[in-house]
């Protein structure tokens, strides 16, 4: 943990980003106090979000040790929603893609203590079948869902699909992923908000949690964007 404290007091973060971090930590706090109680659980799996997108945003190695908080505690909480999609996403999929990502990530420049793995933008070609697959595969995947009972099956669907994709580009450090992770973020605020509505443990907290990833994913497309372009002009 000393090389994580070393990044943390290293000025790498900038206001916006503790302005996330903290604010996630209040909004868990304001929760408790107004629900009487703590959800530990949703709580940490949220602020550990957090926290591990926006080292994501920075393009920082450390996002994987939270990585693998987060989507440990979210697969239990999606399967405890009869979100099965994204459970299945967290547990299968996203878990040892932490282990991947931190591979290749490494293997793109970045380190353990600052310098930020180096980023890379999509031809256009690619982009227009990123946008045909992504729709057709959240097609296929609704139907799917919708056959064994998903109560929101193209909602869990589209964030199945997209967070699959989102992952991998992420992995690969294209700056389009941010694109995908904002759709994917507005689509989940509204899951999580019917969630809550129909009174679902967690699902409070988890409307939160998407709420902060949907700002950082905002300031992280304009990082990313910023960076694959000069690293383009260097090459």
């Amino acid at each position: 943990m000393g090389r994580l404290g070393k990044f943390f007091k290293s000025g790498v973060l900038a206001p916006f980003d503790y302005f996330l971090i903290i604010g996630i930590i209040a909004a868990n706090l304001i929760h408790s106090i107004a629900a009487g109680q703590v959800d530990l659980l949703g709580s940490v799996a949220g602020i550990a979000g957090v926290v591990c997108v926006v080292l994501v945003a920075k393009g920082n190695i450390w996002n994987y040790f939270f990585g693998v908080i987060n989507v440990s505690l979210y697969a239990w909480i999606s399967f405890k929603s009869d979100l099965y999609g994204d459970a299945a996403l967290n547990a299968l999929y996203y878990f040892p893609m932490q282990f991947i990502g931190l591979w290749q990530w490494r293997r793109r420049g970045a380190t353990d203590d600052v310098k930020a793995v180096r980023a890379r933008r999509m031809t256009t070609v690619q982009r227009v079948l990123l946008a045909i697959g992504c729709i057709v595969l959240t097609a296929v995947v609704g139907l799917i869902l919708d056959k064994v009972g998903d109560p929101q099956p193209y909602k869990d669907a589209a964030t199945t699909v997209l967070s699959v994709i989102a992952q991998a580009l992420m992995v690969a450090a294209f700056a389009e992923q941010w694109a995908l992770w904002i759709i994917n973020n507005v689509i989940s605020i509204a899951m999580w908000v019917v969630c809550t509505v129909e009174g679902d443990s967690h699902a409070s907290l988890m409307v939160l949690m998407w709420v902060f990833y949907l700002m950082n994913s905002v300031n992280g497309c304009r990082v990313w964007l910023k960076s694959a372009r000069e690293a383009e002009s260097v090459e």
